[in-house]
């Protein structure tokens, strides 16, 4: 049985000051941490789903990812950057500790944040947006646990708000 271990965020987010939409997920998977990038499971449909809705190849290495999520004015990060958790398990995490988002905000265009998933975005409005004073729009998760949602559906929703930056 697994236990839970405190872990720490330990790579850097991917932004520029010409990011405008901040796309957050919770805390990186066992497989993100080993690779030392987001979204590194295999079975993760977000690099697939930006790929698709941008009509991109999908990016295989970190920089191509990179250069995918800079190109489009995005930026990459996560609500958390430090708690207790088992695996990659979101319904485990406890005893957070907030990623300090301000100077990100500040130094970028940021004008639009996104969760990816519902205990991104709950632990955000827990967490960040005292902080931030930005509400977030809260879209489907892109995890292979989310099987509900086809990446067909996926495109749909998110495209509706990375296509038009629309604020929630």
């Amino acid at each position: 049985m697994e236990r839970y271990k405190t872990i720490r965020h330990t790579f850097e987010p991917v932004w520029n000051q010409k990011s405008e939409i901040l796309i957050l997920g919770t805390f990186p998977s066992v497989k993100s941490r080993e690779n030392q990038f987001y979204y590194g499971h295999p079975k993760n449909r977000f690099w697939k789903l930006l790929a698709n809705i941008y009509k991109e190849p999908v990016p295989e290495t970190i920089d191509a990812k990179k250069e995918l999520v800079l190109k489009h004015h995005l930026a990459v990060w996560d609500v958390i950057g430090e708690c207790d958790i088992v695996g990659s398990s979101d319904s485990s995490i406890r005893n957070v500790v907030p990623n300090d988002l301000t100077g990100l905000l500040e130094k970028s265009s940021i004008h639009t944040i996104l969760a990816n998933g519902a205990k991104a975005h709950s632990l955000y409005q827990k967490h960040q947006q005292p902080k931030t004073g930005m509400a977030a729009h809260k879209l489907p998760s892109t995890s292979p646990a989310n099987a509900a949602w086809t990446l067909e559906r996926l495109k749909e929703a998110w495209s509706a708000v990375l296509l038009q930056g629309s604020d929630p």
